[in-house]
């Protein structure tokens, strides 16, 4: 999920559209595919990645298969718009109080941990989808890792080299990663990522001293 441009704009270049992937819907067109997207996260509570189909998904959207795939084809389709589409929805990176660069980061990384991390389904079912080849995933997975390098950029502030940037990405994937095989907890991500920060970065950061949870993150994160 690491993007590929060495630098980002600090906003979209446009707002946010009724849109799927690579496709401008009518108001019509986007109620159906948010019924797509709403009917895959239920049904992948209820069978797995491993039951998951797009005929399932469609059948509960109460919506004729083909229509299903006239905008999503594969179900690793239907879960990388469903990552997407929570990670578009979170709110702007607040850089405007006080906050220390630790405290903005941790709220940045926890604000994307957060929209999967309450459903281990979903989360086992999003970290297999966004390893698929299928070009379409290819393309969510491209937008999913170019605002996550914006979001870290962003709570980093001005001033911070891109390269500690890309090894944070790297950080928070990995971490996911070790979540998501049991090894780690979620809710420690924002910690961990955040001491990796201290440790690059210093400056205000460097008198925090690591949680218990973020010092044993490292620990296992090392085995």
């Amino acid at each position: 999920m690491r993007a590929t441009a060495p630098t980002l704009p600090d906003r979209e270049p446009h707002p946010p559209s009724l849109e799927a992937t690579r496709r401008r819907l009518s108001k019509r067109q986007a109620e159906v595919v948010m019924q797509l997207v709403r009917a895959t996260e239920e049904e992948v509570e209820a069978v797995g990645y491993t039951g998951l189909t797009v005929r399932s998904v469609a059948r509960r959207a109460g919506v004729a298969p083909a229509t299903a795939y006239n905008y999503f084809s594969s179900k690793d389709h239907l879960l990388a718009e469903v990552l997407w589409r929570r990670m578009e929805a979170l709110p702007p990176v607040d850089t405007t109080s006080a906050r220390s660069m630790s405290e903005c980061l941790r709220d940045t990384v926890r604000a994307m941990v957060l929209i999967t991390a309450e459903s281990p389904a979903l989360v086992d079912a999003c970290t297999v989808a966004l390893l698929s080849a299928n070009p379409e995933v290819k393309h969510l997975r491209d937008r999913i890792g170019a605002r996550t390098h914006r979001r870290l950029a962003q709570a980093l502030g001005p001033g911070v080299s891109p390269m500690v940037v890309r090894v944070l990405e790297t950080t928070y994937s990995g971490a996911l990663l070790t979540a998501g095989i049991g090894h780690m907890s979620f809710l420690d991500i924002p910690d961990f990522v955040a001491e990796a920060a201290r440790l690059m970065v210093g400056g205000p950061m460097a008198s925090v001293a690591p949680s218990d949870a973020s010092a044993q993150a490292l620990t296992e994160m090392g085995r």
